[in-house]
């Protein structure tokens, strides 16, 4: 009986060994056709049956398509639409419910199309919703188990890997259409600027979700399980990077565009929501933000959201010159007939003939062939074009190189 624990323990840590490798190899592979074959593989090595098969919903036309299975020809298989109604997968995406059956060719829902077109007989069934935001966008199946049934485990573990797919899935659809639409990007510099704002919003919330279940392993596990999440991590962070700066990039081409909407509010209200956008970096650098800013509310009178989105770029650069377990202060305090607001970190400093240089777009204070940090160098010099159109001000001070740096916002108060 023991034994038989002990066999059991070891083989779940493998598993979970092994979700962690696919999780990882996910995140840093976006061709389309390496993720779906590697998909339907692990599933096929972990649930121990004779195929998986990933079915994709087709928005053309109403109907799911085989995007890729093992032991069958994919050119064969896409020949083949599976219906919404009257199948067991389009029960699946409708209803967004797992099925396991264990007799499926006696079950009415059981679609004979696929079994006839390619002389494959289905015994035995488990299939998982495909979710991406809350949207079924396809369905996980695994069939024919080689041993004994398929129970509630084998359908948990397949829903792991069905998330972990289609986040992975969403991100090289969403880098395929990068793709496509940069080589039009000489034509229309309206079209870049539409596609990047989308792309970068579209991506962080795939990416929020990978940074928190990382952050999550990386706590809760243990040796060489903590070194997988924590490639998963940094693959993330670095996309979350990447991210970052097509948002900067875009804002930074449409910026003598744009429309500013002041309104009256308490400088503590756009400091509390740039720290909540940070929160998950922050966490995932085992850094502090605190807060310091008092509770009397202190009014401005800026555009919320663009004032915002100044701080979150003056964040982003305290946690990527900052050390691991290190403390950044987001504060603000009352000035005569201004507010002065100030994000400050312990990290790398900047030397003083710097410290105006470093508004510049795409300027870097470190020399290209020594980078350490990532970046394209023009989240500052939106945060400084955004303080300025407000008649607001925005400056560095350091002590120097490894001293760490402070910078100081001062807005029109109402």
């Amino acid at each position: 009986m023991a034994d038989g624990k002990i066999l059991e323990l070891e083989q779940r840590i493998q598993q979970l060994k092994r979700l962690v490798e696919l999780s990882v190899t996910l995140n840093s592979t976006l061709d389309l056709e390496t993720l779906l074959q590697l998909v339907t593989s692990t599933g096929v090595e972990l649930l121990a049956c004779q195929s998986t098969s990933i079915l994709l919903y087709d928005e053309k036309q109403p109907r799911l398509y085989f995007a890729a299975a093992t032991c069958s020809d994919p050119k064969k298989l896409a020949q083949v639409p599976v219906p919404i109604e009257g199948s067991l997968a389009g029960t699946i995406f409708r209803t967004n419910r797992s099925i396991i059956l264990n007799n499926a060719e006696q079950d009415s829902r059981h679609y004979t199309g696929v079994s006839e077109h390619l002389h494959f007989h289905v015994k035995t069934l488990v299939g998982v919703p495909m979710l991406i935001r809350d949207r079924v966008m396809g369905v996980l199946e695994a069939v024919n188990k080689r041993e004994g049934i398929f129970d509630e485990r084998d359908e948990t573990i397949l829903s792991v890997i069905a998330s972990h797919a289609a986040i992975a899935i969403e991100n090289a659809r969403l880098l395929a259409s990068t793709r496509q639409a940069l080589e039009k990007v000489r034509e229309s510099d309206q079209l870049k600027g539409n596609f990047l704002s989308l792309a970068s919003h579209e991506l962080r919330t795939p990416l929020g979700i990978i940074i928190g279940y990382a952050s999550f392993l990386r706590e809760d596990a243990r040796g060489e399980l903590s070194e997988h999440a924590q490639h998963v991590l940094d693959a993330a962070l670095q996309m979350r990077s990447l991210v970052e700066d097509m948002t900067n990039l875009t804002m930074l081409e449409t910026q003598g565009k744009m429309t500013f909407k002041p309104r009256i509010v308490p400088i503590q209200t756009i400091l509390k929501t740039a720290r909540e956008e940070v929160s998950q970096i922050v966490l995932a650098h085992e850094q502090k933000l605190r807060l310091a800013c008092g509770e009397v509310p202190m009014n401005v009178q800026v555009d919320p959201e663009k004032t915002v989105s100044v701080f979150v770029n003056l964040l982003n650069n305290a946690i990527r010159f900052s050390p691991q377990g290190s403390e950044i202060i987001l504060g603000a305090t009352q000035q005569d007939d201004r507010i002065m607001a100030w994000v400050q970190d312990h990290g790398v400093g900047i030397a003083p003939d710097k410290l105006k240089r470093i508004f510049d777009g795409f300027y870097q204070a470190e020399s290209p062939n020594t980078r350490h940090h990532g970046g394209l160098g023009i989240g500052l010099a939106i945060a400084k074009g955004l303080i300025e159109a407000q008649g607001g001000k925005i400056w560095a001070e350091s002590n120097g190189e490894g001293r760490g740096a402070i910078f100081k916002v001062l807005l029109p108060r109402t």
